[in-house]
């Protein structure tokens, strides 16, 4: 079965073609390249990825204006099929100011910008995303971000946590991340968005090959299904 898998490009992303090339390592198939401008998505998807960068500047807010962009209502609309969205970085900030999940990424605790590898661990162990790792693991992907420190009022934290739908949690105070959240799922598990970069850790040589899993177990469980 020959999966298709899109990255989004938006005006700034940086890190689309990492993203591409994680997927087609894992996959064996290029992954599509889709423009923000475009109104439709490629039929018959099986997986879109938002990549990390700093799309239209981070004018406004970290990808407010991106989240507009008219590919995004495929995208959403994607989503809610049940097709897996995967955003990271840049993207996890589309991903809540598009409302595809809750809450919002704030500037870090300390005002600078973070960019080295930190320790997360596995909090959700049963989604598309994170099947590939044990409960509680603990993994080493690196971050880069000035605007990473995810923000929510308490009910809607207590529900995230309640619901199991905390992906990762940092191992140690990373950016003023409140309960130290490193990545969310949608209610439907369906869409992850997570701050560091699993396409930068896909192989030892990278320091780490802990993301590799991630899209791994994403694409043989599409396989699968």
């Amino acid at each position: 079965m020959s999966l298709r898998c899109a990255v989004i490009t938006f005006p700034g992303s940086n890190c689309d073609r990492d993203m591409a090339v994680a997927l087609e390592a894992v996959s064996g198939t290029p992954a599509i390249r889709v423009w923000h401008g475009d109104a439709t998505l490629p039929e018959r998807l099986d997986f879109i990825a938002l990549p990390g960068g700093f799309s239209y500047g981070d004018y406004l807010r970290c990808g407010a204006i991106a989240s507009r962009s008219p590919v995004m209502r495929a995208v959403i609309e994607a989503a809610g099929r049940g097709v897996p969205v995967l955003g990271v970085c840049n993207g996890f900030q589309v991903l809540t100011e598009s409302g595809l999940l809750p809450g919002a990424l704030m500037r870090n605790a300390a005002q600078n910008f973070i960019c080295r590898t930190v320790g997360l661990k596995v909090e959700n162990s049963q989604s598309i995303f994170t099947g590939g790792y044990a409960q509680g693991q603990e993994i080493v992907i690196p971050v880069a971000h000035h605007d990473g420190n995810y923000f929510a009022d308490d009910a809607t934290l207590d529900r995230l946590e309640g619901e199991g739908r905390v992906a990762f949690r940092y191992t140690s105070p990373v950016n003023g991340s409140q309960r130290d959240i490193a990545g969310i799922l949608n209610d439907a598990g369906n869409v992850l968005g997570m701050m560091p970069h699993p396409e930068r850790a896909m192989e030892d040589a990278h320091g780490s090959a802990d993301g590799r899993a991630l899209f791994a177990n994403a694409i043989e469980s599409l396989v699968n299904a």
